[in-house]
């Protein structure tokens, strides 16, 4: 409708929208803000102290437990354990008071600006009002149950798989007269890298305000990236007022990182086993976050500062992802001879590029629609293997009321995997370049979501597929395939299980199709540590016993109420 509109009145329309955007969204941010950010800061330090002695223990045992590390190596973590506890406490602890207040006071405000760009045109004004008051409530209570599953859920599972790693597997050693080496350079990185991230982020930080607003004001005169929908400049006008907070968001996130950039000089220390190639690794990422921000800001290239190699040969990032020779070689990426991986950059910051235009931005696909295909694909196939007697009701009440901390591993692991492989071979047979979603929607390399965590998920996925295309796997193969990833962890269920499948007499075949099993396996339990994938994931379980009640004709009222709830 506003398309149709003379220019000096969508003029009005836009400074009427924003003036009551902001009036509304101040409203409800001083009314709503403090009752979500009290949730929220409460629940989330509540986690932190009750969990932090079980955290301790924990760490501990595992840490004794493990075989993936020597004894002198043990006994350095276990001195550095204090530190990376003193910093656990105090870092989550800060961070969660400022999302807290962060969350509570902007996201009822940015609900007001959203409203207008509703479908329902007479009912924005009255959106702008509703929308982010009982749902910023609602949202906080999702994050401190989002949180409270990470610590108790995913940080034990990623303990468990260190103490339970394969007695082969590479053993980290160290030699005690490492051990004063990295004590000094960890320190030398916090007292030289700390106070020069500061200096540098805060000496560039009025030119990072100056340059956003730069930014802002060209696209709103030329009309281009979010100011490109009239229906959108309300919410970039309350962009431009807020940089200004980004910016000192970012200086802060610089002051945090560098903590961390710092201590990580230890590392470097123990993998190059040389106290000088430390030191010029604390020197170095000097260089590199003023490199880093000299790019980003478009000022002079390079740095003032030295950069001297730290590094005896370039160390590629840790990768799961192992290539698989068919007719000819191929590289982790998938491409043939492909060049070296090249690792992220230091530190993630907004960036100042001209932006996309918000229909650009609306083809996008967004994280929630990944979700929400995941669990309906995990749903139905779980619906397929209930009428098939594969998998039963009971099953599915073990793993949500797990006997003695132990989950049951074909529902936790197993059916999320087994969905997940039918997602790959419904997008192998469609021939797509990305991933095909369930309503027909493709995720590509072009729409997929600019999400950090899908990014680190993303490229193995489509290595796996790669993989999987180039095998041409038969039917039999398949269901053989099928059959491992389901009831890999039980072998009697899998013999049991006549699915039509075909194990090759081939061993290389074999190895090849039970590597990609592993991978699949690897790729479904790092998916599963995400504490938004477990809350998402519970809900699938509860609609699969529900299914079987209804399916079953039972009414029992107390199996109703058991899943309600857990």
């Amino acid at each position: 409708m506003l398309n149709i509109l003379p220019d000096w009145l969508k003029t009005l329309y836009v400074v009427f929208a924003f003036c009551s955007a902001l009036f509304f969204g101040a409203l409800k941010s001083v009314l709503v803000g403090p009752i979500a950010a009290l949730i929220l800061i409460t629940g989330n330090v509540g986690v932190i102290l009750a969990l932090f002695p079980t955290h301790v223990a924990w760490t501990v045992y595992t840490l004794l437990k493990t075989n993936r590390f020597d004894a002198p190596l043990k006994v350095a973590f276990l001195f550095g354990l204090p530190v990376l506890f003193g910093l656990w406490l105090g870092l989550s602890i800060g961070g969660s008071v400022l999302v807290g207040l962060g969350y509570g006071f902007f996201a009822p405000w940015i609900s007001s600006f959203e409203a207008f760009r509703h479908e329902d045109e007479s009912n924005k004004f009255l959106h702008s009002i509703v929308d982010g008051t009982w749902g910023t409530i609602k949202g906080s209570c999702t994050v401190v149950r989002d949180f409270a599953d990470l610590c108790y859920h995913s940080y034990p599972l990623y303990l468990k798989e260190l103490r339970e790693s394969p007695s082969d597997s590479e053993l980290r050693t160290l030699r005690f007269i490492h051990v004063p080496a990295c004590i000094i350079v960890g320190l030398l990185g916090i007292v030289i890298d700390v106070p020069l991230y500061t200096a540098i982020a805060v000496v560039k930080s009025p030119y990072m305000l100056f340059k956003g607003w730069q930014r802002f004001i060209h696209d709103l005169i030329s009309r281009e990236g979010p100011f490109l929908e009239t229906a959108c400049i309300p919410i970039a006008g309350l962009t431009i007022l807020v940089w200004p907070i980004v910016v000192i968001g970012s200086v802060i996130l610089a002051i945090v990182s560098s903590i961390f950039i710092g201590l990580y000089g230890s590392a470097v220390v123990y993998q190059e086993r040389s106290f000088k190639r430390g030191v010029a690794y604390v020197i170095a990422m000097v260089a590199e976050f003023d490199e880093y921000t000299n790019d980003w800001l478009y000022l002079r290239e390079g740095s003032v500062f030295p950069k001297p190699k730290y590094r005896k040969k370039r160390v590629l990032p840790h990768s799961t992802e192992v290539s698989i020779s068919v007719g000819g070689s191929r590289s982790s990426d998938g491409k043939q001879n492909g060049g070296p991986m090249h690792a992220p950059p230091i530190m993630t910051m907004p960036t100042l590029s001209s932006s996309r235009s918000v229909r650009e931005a609306i083809r996008e696909v967004k994280m929630v629609q990944v979700w929400e295909n995941l669990m309906r694909v995990c749903e139905m196939s779980g619906k397929e293997l209930l009428d098939a007697n594969v998998i039963s009701a009971n099953e599915l009440y073990d793993w949500l009321n797990p006997k003695k901390g132990n989950p049951c591993p074909i529902i936790g692991t197993g059916l999320p995997c087994y969905a997940f492989f039918q997602n790959l071979l419904r997008s192998i047979r469609h021939g797509s370049e990305g991933l095909v979603l369930l309503d027909g929607l493709e995720i590509t390399h072009l729409n997929r979501p600019q999400d950090r965590v899908l990014d680190w998920f993303f490229h193995p996925i489509m290595v796996l597929k790669e993989q999987i295309r180039v095998l041409q796997l038969t039917e039999g193969e398949i269901r053989y395939l099928e059959k491992i990833i389901l009831f890999g962890t039980d072998p009697k269920r899998m013999e049991s299980w006549d699915n039509g499948s075909f194990e090759p007499e081939d061993a290389v075949r074999v190895a090849q199709i039970q590597g990609i099993s592993r991978r699949l396996i690897g790729l479904t339990r790092g998916t599963s540590k995400l504490p938004t994938y477990r809350r998402k994931y519970r809900n699938v379980i509860k609609n699969l016993i529900v299914y079987c009640l209804a399916r079953d004709g039972s009414t029992r009222s107390m199996s109703m109420r058991s899943v309600a709830s857990v």
